[in-house]
């Protein structure tokens, strides 16, 4: 499972309304699984397909929220298909950060 939460750090809230694209690599290069809206606590919890190993991609459409960062994409490898994939984002105006949630 592939899951994101995105925090306004400036606003001191949740991203709501936030939209974020899905994408796996194969050996064509980069396909969209799936687009979604972070939800009023600035979630995402279900972005459908589960994953299996492989190269990943969230990006971030941001530019409503931050004057320097109009779009935010994360790369990761899932190694663990069966592992829950948690990509939290703290954004500000000029900065932002992520990790590997739990």
């Amino acid at each position: 499972m592939i899951t994101t939460h995105v925090l306004d750090t400036a606003a001191g809230r949740p991203a709501a309304g936030l939209a974020v694209r899905l994408e796996a690599h194969d050996d064509t290069g980069w396909r969209t699984i799936a687009e979604r809206v972070t939800d009023d606590d600035g979630r995402v919890h279900d972005f459908g397909e589960p994953p299996v190993a492989g190269w990943y991609r969230l990006t971030f459409d941001t530019a409503a929220r931050s004057a320097f960062f109009p779009e935010i994409t994360v790369t990761f490898v899932v190694t663990d298909a069966g592992e829950h994939h948690h990509v939290p984002i703290l954004l500000s105006p000029f900065a932002f950060s992520t990790y590997r949630g739990s």
